[in-house]
């Protein structure tokens, strides 16, 4: 019998090991990162394209507003709800206090300043493909916004999700994979195009259906599918789905530019913030997003 015990004990201090071994944060050091300048203007459309004002901005804040990154909404989702941080400069309440590593950790591998890992509401799934420039002038550029003093609570899950180093495995599955390879199939623009939609505009977050396990499923990527917060569906936006297929590039850019459809139409709901978000960004931007999406596979819709 004491032989027994011995071994289960043994059992489960081996598994307790490999689950803290498996669960290990990954990060990087200040001296892996470029000697990079940053540019304060890419900065500026990273953050327009990437949607961080949507999210981090106050809810219902007006345009003039829109730069004051204090956080507070709160996201559904079937597993909880998420309030969405203070990303302004305020060293006491936002990330003001963070070193560039600390926020290119924060966005490549969802690892906060202190270690713990970020729950994938915040979408580093898709952020892990920006590259390490780009986050540098990102971190640049909100470096310049204005400060706001709003503590936000931090997310409160039931168990077992409650256990945010378990997300370790998760990120096994779902964020191994950092950096962008351009694809040699394409041209220069549509590979701009694909980088955009891919890593800072994070388009597969809403618009690809997801796993058993809450990862985005890559076989259906961009395939559309049921939306994550509150009902209803997001639309397939390949060349295979009835939302866009027969849209011309031209109609896709003037879409994010104006939130106009070909049929005159209104952008609404969750997109009318994201085309909010595309007018500031460059039109040679917008152009390379509409290229890639009439050049990528056409897939049936998942819904």
């Amino acid at each position: 019998m004491r032989r027994i015990l011995f071994v289960l004990i043994g059992l489960a201090a081996v598994g307790a090991a490999a689950f803290w071994w498996l669960t290990a944060p990954a990060t990087l050091a200040a001296v892996d990162l470029p000697d990079h300048t940053p540019d304060l203007a890419n900065g500026e459309t990273l953050f327009w394209a990437g949607g961080c004002a949507s999210c981090h901005a106050a809810p219902g804040a007006k345009d003039d507003d829109l730069l004051k990154l204090g956080g507070g909404a709160e996201l559904d989702s079937p597993l909880g709800a998420f309030t969405v941080p203070n990303i302004s400069p305020d060293e006491a309440s936002g990330i003001g206090g963070w070193s560039t590593v600390d926020f290119v950790n924060a966005l490549r591998f969802g690892v906060s300043p202190g270690g713990e890992h970020y729950y994938p509401s915040f979408p580093y799934a898709s952020y892990q493909h920006i590259t390490l420039e780009d986050l540098i002038d990102l971190k640049g550029f909100l470096d310049t916004l204005p400060t706001v003093d709003n503590r936000v609570s931090a997310a409160s899950l039931p168990f077992p999700f409650s256990i945010r180093r378990g997300i370790g495995l998760w990120k096994r599955l779902y964020v191994n994979d950092p950096g962008f390879a351009a694809d040699p199939a394409l041209s220069d623009a549509e590979n701009r195009g694909a980088y955009l939609v891919t890593g800072p505009g994070h388009c597969g977050e809403c618009h690809t259906p997801r796993t058993l396990f809450f990862g985005m499923d890559d076989s259906r990527r961009l395939a559309g599918g049921p939306a994550l917060e509150g009902s209803g569906t997001v639309p397939n936006i390949t060349p295979g789905g009835k939302e866009i297929s027969g849209w011309s590039a031209s109609d896709i850019a003037y879409y994010l530019e104006s939130g106009f459809t070909p049929d005159y139409d209104v952008v609404g709901g969750a997109m009318a913030g994201v085309q909010k978000n595309w007018a500031h960004v460059p039109a040679v931007d917008r152009d390379a997003v509409a290229a890639y999406l009439k050049a990528i596979p056409a897939l049936p819709s998942s819904q």
